[in-house]
């Protein structure tokens, strides 16, 4: 780094999201990304198929995994249809990208440019060697950059989202950046989890989530009074709760699971976490 250069951590408290990230090697990620390439860092949404449950015990575990990410690869595919229509010459940002899985969904369903930033340097190395492997680094690149400073240009992009990514950082400076970025007209998603600020503070289960992952999950109101400070106006709000509890409940039941498990599932079914989707236009 040059003395120009600034550091792509500002905080004591990102450098320590990036030391957890730059050293995360969970079965969770990597077993299931190993199915079909696809590397995500995201929950899954819709019913899981029981029959996976009556798999010979030598095959069952294999069959969960595979179960699993068909689940989460439905969630990133639900994500991409919120962002209306994008044309080849658009130019697409995955903010907190992870090992890149959305990145390359996009670009295999669009056609277009997507960049991936994560401000972890193995997420980066990982999804840059993943394309390369794909061939299709040309149109899919990932940086080592901060989402709240990213150095992209003023009306860069015609879409941006944050899938599962929100929680590391404040959002008035997270919407502030994804409005300078994006185009008048274009589109912004994310898909998050968030705590019902109806019923009160956090509850003990969503502490449990934060304190799991390092991260400072934000009330739902939150999200669209930030939006609305920074002239993004929300288009479609989808409570994606009950499809996700599925996915949770499916892999309690597996190799691969955490002990994270059970808070989730206690705080989407007492009502005091939402797994929220919204999409917003920038005006």
């Amino acid at each position: 780094m040059t003395a120009l250069e600034k550091p792509v951590t500002r905080t004591a408290y990102q450098q320590s999201v990036a030391d957890y990230w730059n050293a995360e090697k969970d079965p969770v990620n990597l077993r299931l990304g190993d199915v079909d390439g696809l590397y995500h860092h995201h929950y899954g949404l819709g019913d899981y198929d029981p029959a996976v449950l009556e798999t010979p015990a030598d095959r069952r575990d294999e069959a969960i995994i595979a179960e699993m990410h068909r689940l989460e690869t439905a969630q990133a595919d639900v994500l991409l249809d919120h962002l209306g229509p994008i044309k080849p010459e658009d130019r697409l940002l995955d903010a907190g990208c992870g090992r890149g899985g959305t990145s390359v969904m996009a670009h295999l369903r669009f056609g277009c440019q997507v960049d991936g930033i994560s401000i972890s340097e193995q997420q980066v190395g990982f999804a840059n060697a993943h394309v390369r492997q794909r061939g299709i680094d040309g149109s899919v690149r990932y940086h080592l950059k901060n989402m709240l400073d990213t150095g992209f240009g003023s009306g860069t992009f015609q879409g941006i989202w944050n899938n599962e990514s929100t929680m590391y950082v404040d959002l008035n400076e997270l919407f502030a950046e994804h409005a300078r970025q994006l185009k008048p007209g274009g589109r912004y998603v994310t898909i998050t989890g968030c705590y019902n600020d109806v019923t009160g503070g956090r509850s003990r289960a969503v502490s449990q989530i934060d304190q799991h992952y390092i991260c400072n999950i934000h009330a739902r109101g939150d999200y669209f009074k930030a939006m609305a400070a920074n002239g993004f106006v929300p288009i479609n709000v989808v409570d994606l709760t009950a499809a996700t509890i599925p996915y949770w409940e499916l892999r309690e039941k597996s190799s691969v699971a955490t002990g994270v498990e059970k808070p989730f599932l206690t705080a989407y079914r007492e009502g005091s976490f939402h797994y929220l989707l919204i999409a917003a236009d920038r005006v």
